[in-house]
């Protein structure tokens, strides 16, 4: 049972954590019981905070902390109002960035100009919340050009016609640049200096990982086998290092929010091809950020995907159990990287840009298998592994085993583990009866998530998150369902969809909070799903409307069948008549019309 802390232990325990017992110039910081806004400067104002950070500069972050005894919930409204209202009266001040911070011993809740943000519950130094609103994440317009000149670059003056190629070779040019390849030195000399450096650093990068994965070889493997057709335009090679370096540059800065920079690449490189050969569709970014809150990650669980692609879920993993455990640099962010991301892939092209995908964005590749989750020795491979959380999009057709890819993901992991699947719209109605007979016998399938039909346009396929819970079966349980028409993207002319009006954070709020109530009070989507019945959201039915014209043609139609009168060469006939004013006759109905310089009879 935890210890109880008293309020005053509380704070007096943060005031150090936070740094307020610190000196600067230029900043009022502290925490106390006595001290009003107004001997703080904020002229008028009685309300005592219970601590403070507050610079002369207006325009800097400003730091408000309100702090509870350990039994005291921080989730009530009363409380959340307390640190809003003393938030307030610096917004009110004219502060433009104010941090609240909701403390009692063990669990935090924070706010950014009285919007809630998302925090660790330990308290971390106060440049952790500086850095944190400060953030606003990696120009992904500005990679998705410069990825475009080395698309071009690498298909037009380096000859490479294989995408996949001009991705990995791409992506081990970003990953030697972190590990300290220095690349931008290498300008001006011959590609055989970049090829061999990029090899080298990428070889050192990987040495005391293969000790414990030996098939991280199969990135150097891979890279090795590219082909050039041409290497001796030099401009090339020194607009290549540019461009590389200038990815690398915005990728290894504190802003990086863990966007997948080789989503990124897989929007500009298969720009005309959706699919790879071997099944994958690739997962949005934003669907990888609301997929890990619908399922309730944490920094405590060990993510799971078994056909990860590129490692789009496990890189926004990473970035997320980092970030709540305080950043990058902490011992539980060294652990998070080491131990708890695992990952299987069996393209061995596409594993390797996992692999490099993992190594571009602050590592965690350790525990990438290149294997097949249609096997026993993938099966083998993750029940030897503590996975707790498994969130995936597998291949969708048959071909590629996409029902034995689940149902060998859910028998393998540990009873009670939740895992999320992106599939097509009716993919388990379609299945077999036996395998789903079998599924459901073992495993509960509790909710399903209809996605925006236009996510993955041009691939042809519309879909669902199916959430299950393992080793639990299913006995008849109702399904929650619910439809996320909108996700408030847009299509940008040859870089796929994207947030460009940044709707989406308060679209993927709305929508965990609802799953979370089981209710969609806005958009009156939700509905109870039986299981004997269908396991697939049901889209409600048009309502039967008919108009004057409709009822008009059926009766015509019917008229014309009562009579037995041919309706298309009646159609032609009359249509001759209004156009050359000839006769329409019939000699079933007794009809007869004249058009056109007489009366019609």
């Amino acid at each position: 049972m935890a210890q109880f802390l008293t309020e005053d232990e509380v704070r007096d325990a943060d005031k150090f954590a936070l740094g307020f017992n610190e000196k600067e110039k230029g900043i009022q910081q502290g925490t106390g019981q006595i001290t009003t806004f107004n001997q703080l400067g904020i002229k008028g104002v009685s309300d005592k905070p219970d601590g403070w950070y507050i610079p002369d500069n207006k325009n800097a972050v400003a730091i408000l902390l309100e702090t509870k005894n350990s039994n005291e919930d921080i989730g009530t409204k009363k409380i959340v109002d307390e640190i809003k209202k003393n938030c307030q009266i610096l917004m009110n001040a004219g502060y433009k960035k104010v941090v609240g911070i909701l403390h009692n011993g063990y669990k935090s809740a924070g706010f950014f100009n009285n919007e809630p943000i998302d925090i660790p519950n330990e308290i971390q130094p106060k440049k952790f919340y500086i850095d944190l609103v400060n953030e606003q994440g990696i120009p992904t317009q500005k990679i998705y050009d410069v990825t475009r000149s080395i698309n071009n670059n690498l298909h037009v003056n380096f000859g490479v016609k294989n995408l996949y190629h001009r991705m990995i070779f791409t992506a081990c040019a970003l990953v030697a640049q972190r590990y300290g390849a220095r690349l931008e030195s290498l300008k001006d000399r011959d590609f055989s200096m970049l090829h061999g450096q990029i090899l080298s650093t990428i070889n050192k990068s990987l040495e005391d990982s293969k000790q414990q994965n030996m098939k991280l070889h199969i990135l150097e493997d891979v890279y090795q086998k590219i082909e050039m057709n041409y290497t001796e335009n030099q401009k090339a090679i020194n607009d290549f290092i540019d461009d590389v370096c200038t990815i690398s540059d915005c990728v290894n800065s504190n802003e990086w929010r863990g966007e997948d920079v080789m989503g990124i690449f897989f929007n500009e490189f298969n720009r005309y091809k959706k699919k790879s050969e071997a099944g994958q569709v690739f997962t949005p970014e934003h669907i990888t950020s609301f997929m890990y809150r619908l399922i309730g990650v944490t920094q405590n669980d060990y993510l799971g995907d078994f056909t990860c692609g590129s490692g789009a879920f496990l890189v926004k993993g990473m970035s997320n159990m980092m970030r709540e455990a305080g950043g990058y640099d902490t011992n539980k962010s060294k652990e998070i990287r080491k131990g708890h991301l695992f990952g299987i892939e069996f393209d061995k092209e596409i594993y390797a840009l996992a692999c490099a995908n993992m190594l571009i964005h602050k590592d965690g590749k350790t525990n990438l298998d290149q294997n097949d989750m249609r096997t026993d020795s993938a099966c083998e491979w993750i029940k030897s592994k503590p996975i707790t959380k498994v969130l995936m999009n597998p291949p969708y057709e048959n071909k590629y085993g996409c029902m034995t890819i689940v149902e060998n993901v859910l028998d393998s992991v540990k009873a009670g583990t939740d895992c999320a699947f992106i599939l097509p719209d009716k993919k388990l109605e379609k299945a077999s009866k036996t395998q789903i007979k079998r599924i459901l016998e073992n495993h509960t399938l509790t909710k399903i998530i209809k996605l925006p039909e236009p996510l993955f346009f041009g691939v042809g396929v519309t879909t669902s998150i199916f959430v299950f819970k393992t080793g639990q079966p299913q006995n008849g349980q109702e399904i929650f369902g619910c439809y996320i028409e909108d996700d408030g993207l847009e299509t940008v002319k040859n870089e796929g969809r994207q947030d460009i009006k940044h709707k989406w954070k308060a679209i993927e709020d709305y929508w965990i909070d609802s799953i979370g109530k089981l209710r969609d009070p806005k958009h009156n989507t939700t509905q109870w799903i039986n299981p004997n019945e269908h396991l697939s959201y049901q889209m409600p039915e048009k309502p039967f409307e008919i108009s004057e014209k409709d009822f008009k043609k059926t009766a015509m139609d019917y008229i014309c069948f009562k009579n037995g009168i041919d309706t298309k060469e009646f159609g032609e006939k009359l249509l001759n008549a209004a156009l050359y004013g000839s006769e329409v006759t019939s000699d079933n109905t007794g009809v007869n019309i004249k058009i056109g310089g007489g009366s019609n009879d």
